[in-house]
């Protein structure tokens, strides 16, 4: 079971008592370019990108957050700031806790600090996966590969039996991901849509055969 999918967690319950609500409208940035973190951010609808910016001046998508996750983990563990940017997907409500409350929190209650080492464990496979997918020769199979996992983290199930990815998707998002430029990214998903594979519909993207995308692999 996914934190905070289907129970209210330690922490889900924490950042409910104590956090202070935001919302956030889509592509509002919650911390800004070389903005520092204000706390320990909990989600509690929405989706939550973060990136940083190349050398180039292009987007790096390193992660989605969604429902139930929390942000910035790293830094409220160890202190390191990388400077990462967050900006809200869809409208987004995110609720707000000190760092030290956050802290204090995880040292008191031994199931906060085992639900804590399951999602660090988790950030790490999502960050493995994708070092994996880094693997792959063409764009073709990295861009299946990233579609593929995605489906395994956002993916639901439409009447027809298809996947839906939930989480809205631009090719320059994925093209950061996979070392791919946006238009190669566009040209590899129309190869993909002729066949009948992938469908994509006010942004969102549809897996039409997941069998026939695993072939690829």
């Amino acid at each position: 079971m996914s934190p905070g999918e289907d129970q209210l967690t330690a922490f889900g319950q924490l950042f409910l008592d104590r956090g202070t609500k935001y919302n956030y409208r889509k592509g509002e940035f919650i911390i800004r370019p070389g903005e520092n973190a204000s706390g320990i951010f909990y989600i509690e609808s929405g989706l939550v990108k973060a990136y940083d910016i190349t050398k180039y001046g292009e987007e790096n998508m390193l992660i989605v957050r969604k429902h139930g996750e929390m942000f910035p983990l790293i830094w409220a563990v160890t202190d390191q700031d990388r400077h990462i940017i967050y900006e809200a997907m869809v409208p987004t409500t995110l609720r707000l806790i000190k760092k030290d409350a956050f802290r204090e929190f995880t040292e008191n209650n031994p199931d906060a600090l085992t639900e804590l080492l399951g999602m660090a464990v988790e950030m790490y496979r999502i960050h493995s996966e994708r070092i994996l997918n880094m693997g792959y020769r063409n764009v073709r199979e990295r861009l299946v590969s990233f579609l593929l996992t995605t489906a395994g983290r956002f993916g639901s199930k439409t009447p027809e039996g298809y996947t839906l990815l939930n989480i809205p998707l631009r090719h320059q998002d994925i093209g950061s991901s996979i070392s791919a430029s946006r238009e190669t990214v566009g040209r590899e998903f129309q190869v993909l849509e002729r066949r009948g594979l992938v469908k994509t519909t006010d942004g969102y993207i549809t897996l039409c055969d997941i069998d026939a995308l695993q072939d690829f692999l």
